[in-house]
């Protein structure tokens, strides 16, 4: 009996009453149906897109869309009885009832075929997601490193029987066989970029996919089932809207699904499989694909599969509650990489922000230490980014009003991949612009201390936070040095009266055991970075940055001198108590007062020499006329044997 939909039917039942000798297994009706909310959807055409990750260094989370699908509803019923069976047909934007009435046992039949079962109250995962887990079933990736290595090997391709035999081989258990298909397809199956254009030339039979080894996501979706099938294992094809390629924050989806996956039936309950995304990833042209493995779409947690994936029938979210096609189109989208690197929450938690004069802030929380970066399109901005040991804060001044878009990259604290990764995706809007901000080209981020500098050897800043204000002009922060290092520091402003010497000469470095200190004079009022470099002590090569400060002095009067030139002989543990100004006034007597060790001598010369004398307390002190001179310096004699003396320091003199 074949009976045409009724779109303005709310429900409607039939009643067939059967005689048990006339009937030996089934009685079937089919429904057709030219568009159809149910779960089990087969395009003819195939999509008009597709979707597909995408795990590309500097721009990630590139899915493929597409779209139009007719689908057909078979529903069969079996009673050894031959009693009745009663059969609702529900508007399109109802849930389905059909499968309660009609499940037998695992499952019921289709064509004469045991069919899976449709999910019931026992697949509905907790929502929202505990964080534990990112799969919906719990096993270790180790116990599969043999059956992957030999998954990726098999090159069987003369009929998918043949395939699948080959790969049960050695693939046993349900989760074996549903393993070794999903790593067969991600590394074998190539997502067909010129197909993707071309649909109505494509064969979407699992046969032809395998010789021709490329497809789109209905192809991926379809070879997946088969191949569970042949294995014994349950599996369904589903399609939805996804959150992929061409995908604009805020977009509303109405029409025709643009998706294909999978579920499929393990432990005794459903699990969520893309095997498209987890296949590679295509170029923003739309014009290559590149196998990139992604083992974030096998077996998904449905909490996190939810962020892209929403299917035709709400039951296939495996969620309860589930979500609505509202919220999902209003949910934050969460790159696969935020979740294998094991963030934990960022906020805002929407996707559209607003600047609230002229600053906006956006926080990531992590479960360990991770370094981050960002990108704002379409505006030069100013940023203040720190990081924490469970994070980071970033604080944006957008210098151009519209909407921009910000994207947030991360990458592990620890390891050889230098490799950053999308993780986040925010459109700023922007109402105003702060014209006060202003911070110096030279400040790089992240600013401040972190677990990054004390992973680099600089324990307990004696200041923690990231900007330094000072009314004055002057400043000072010390480190503990947990290794030994050697360190240099520069100051640098957007004046361009500044040059790298006199940014160096504003700075005073003393050396007392494994703590250093920092006396900084700003030249003038503004905003500076005070940039950090280190090396090893033994390392004969140049030093490295490792993390900076931003100083800010808003006291117009300001303009302190440099500092007095120090020579390659000033040693550690040198200390210059004054003069401490490198600009001397002239015909005036200047009083020296340093601590220096293991010399025998020290003096000023400046025209005339004056000795220093070692007080008590351990400082080499004296007075020195600046009459009649231009320099001055300060000198010592390592060693009472010797007749060279070394200079240390030298000092200017103003001009009469």
């Amino acid at each position: 009996m074949e009976i045409q939909n009724d779109p303005s039917a709310v429900a409607l039942e039939m009643l067939l009453i059967v005689q048990p000798e006339k009937v030996k297994a089934v009685q079937k009706l089919q429904i057709n149906k030219k568009q159809t909310e149910s779960h089990a959807s087969h395009p003819s055409k195939g999509f008009r897109g597709d979707g597909n990750g995408n795990n590309k260094e500097q721009d990630q989370g590139n899915y493929l869309h597409g779209g139009s699908t007719q689908m057909q509803q078979v529903i069969t019923s079996c009673s050894a009885q031959g009693t009745q069976v009663t059969v609702e047909i529900h508007a399109k934007n109802s849930t389905p009832q059909l499968f309660k009435k009609l499940s037998l046992g695992q499952g019921f039949q289709e064509n004469g075929k045991r069919r899976p079962r449709p999910p019931s109250a026992k697949d509905f995962h907790a929502y929202p997601w505990d964080k534990s887990c990112l799969k919906s079933l719990a096993f270790d990736l180790k116990q599969f490193e043999k059956l992957d290595a030999y998954a990726k090997k098999v090159t069987s391709k003369s009929s998918v029987e043949e395939l699948v035999k080959t790969l049960l081989r050695v693939a046993h258990t349900d989760l074996e066989k549903v393993r070794a298909v999903w790593m067969w397809i991600c590394h074998h199956i190539e997502y067909d970029v010129v197909g993707f254009f071309n649909k109505d030339q494509q064969s979407f039979k699992p046969k032809d996919i395998l010789q021709s080894g490329k497809s789109i996501c209905e192809g991926y979706a379809g070879l997946f089932e088969q191949m569970c099938r042949i294995a014994g294992v349950q599996c369904m094809n589903l399609s939805g809207y996804s959150k992929g390629h061409g995908y604009r924050i805020g977009q509303t989806f109405t029409g025709e699904y643009d998706h294909a996956w999978n579920a499929v039936y393990l432990d005794g309950r459903w699990h969520l499989v893309d095997s498209t995304w987890g296949s590679g990833s295509i170029d923003d042209c739309f014009s290559k694909f590149t196998f990139r493995y992604n083992e974030f779409y096998f077996l998904t947690h449905p909490a996190l599969f939810i962020n892209n994936h929403f299917p035709d029938n709400s039951n296939w979210q495996l969620l309860k509650p589930t979500v609505t096609l509202k919220q999902f189109e209003s949910n934050m989208l969460y790159k696969s990489d935020f979740y294998k690197m094991g963030l934990l929450a960022a906020h805002p938690e929407t996707p559209i922000i607003q600047t609230v004069n002229g600053k906006v802030t956006v926080t990531v929380e992590s479960r360990s230490p991770m370094l981050f970066m960002f990108e704002l399109k379409g505006a030069k901005e100013y940023s203040l980014m720190t990081l924490k040991r469970n994070g980071m804060n970033l604080e944006l001044y957008p210098q151009k009003t519209g909407s921009h878009k910000l994207q947030i990259y991360a990458k592990p604290s620890k390891g050889s991949d230098a490799v950053y990764n999308c993780i986040l995706e925010y459109t700023l809007e922007c109402s105003y612009v702060d014209k006060n901000v202003c911070f110096p080209k030279e400040l790089h981020q992240p600013v401040g201390p972190s677990w990054f500098s004390e992973r680099q050897g600089f324990l307990k800043p004696s200041l923690k936070h990231p900007i330094i204000h000072t009314n004055d002009g002057r400043c000072e922060l010390s480190f503990i040095l947990s290794k030994d290092l050697s360190v240099l520091a520069s100051l640098h402003s957007d004046n361009t009266s500044l040059s790298d010497d006199a940014g160096r000469r504003h700075i005073l470095q003393i050396c007392q055991g494994n703590q250093v200190d920092f006396k900084i004079h700003l030249p003038h009022a503004g905003n500076f970075a005070f940039k950090i470099f280190t090396k090893k002590k033994s390392d004969s090569g140049n030093y490295n940055y490792v993390f900076n400060y931003l100083i800010c002095c808003p006291n117009s009067k300001v303009k302190w001198p440099v500092f007095p030139l120090n020579y390659s002989k000033w040693m550690e543990g040198y200390e210059l108590v004054e003069p401490l100004v490198g600009l001397l006034p002239a015909n005036h007597d200047i009083k020296f007062k340093l601590k220096l060790h293991s010399i025998a001598k020290a003096f000023v010369q400046c025209g005339k020499t004056y000795p220093l004398s070692l007080s008590k307390d351990g400082y080499w002190e004296g007075l020195c006329s600046t009459s009649g001179c231009t320099e001055v310096f300060v000198m010592v004699l390592e060693n009472a044997n010797h007749k060279f003396y070394s200079h240390i320091l030298k000092y200017e003199v103003e001009p009469q």
